[in-house]
């Protein structure tokens, strides 16, 4: 299995061994657009891997900072307390690149760059960039998407 997204399309469309699409879901990709430099605030391409998968079982909504949870659960009214944070919700798979020099390693390591792909409020419009970085998707694709994956799952990000 691996998983594709297409930054164009926005979109991630999860790939069975044989070649044939299992799912597709709306994601949102980098505001920036893509670019693989820390601190463009742009979402990477190239090939990944699924390093880590962290948030089992916490309640959907529930914050993330440094990949651990806050102890919040999202709201509205949260968001409207705090309308600068970054959400990142309910689950993270993070991403490792896989090409030394251009997605890994340096000044391009799509890992040390904390790029994910992980939940967003319900308000975050998906189909559109809007990120900052990171691919965000609709908390109830990431715990399906989340179930159905596994640590060194492959992830191709592409124009």
């Amino acid at each position: 299995m691996k998983i594709n997204i297409s930054i164009p399309r926005q979109e991630l469309e999860l790939i069975a061994d044989d070649g044939k699409t299992i799912k597709r879901y709306l994601i949102s990709s980098a505001k920036n657009g893509t670019g693989q430099q820390n601190g463009s605030f742009c979402t990477p391409l190239g090939k990944h891997i699924i390093r880590a998968k962290i948030g089992d079982g916490q309640p959907v909504n529930t914050v993330f900072v440094r990949r651990r949870p806050t102890g919040e659960i999202y709201t509205p009214e949260l968001g409207k307390q705090y309308p600068q944070r970054d959400w990142i919700l309910t689950r993270i798979l993070w991403l490792s690149g896989c090409e030394p020099g251009f997605n890994r390693l340096g000044s391009v390591d799509t890992m040390r760059r904390y790029i994910y792909i992980h939940g967003s409020p319900d308000s975050v419009k998906m189909g559109q960039p809007g990120s900052i970085g990171c691919i965000r998707i609709a908390n109830h694709d990431l715990l399906e998407l989340f179930e159905t994956v596994t640590v060194g799952t492959e992830v191709y990000i592409f124009n």
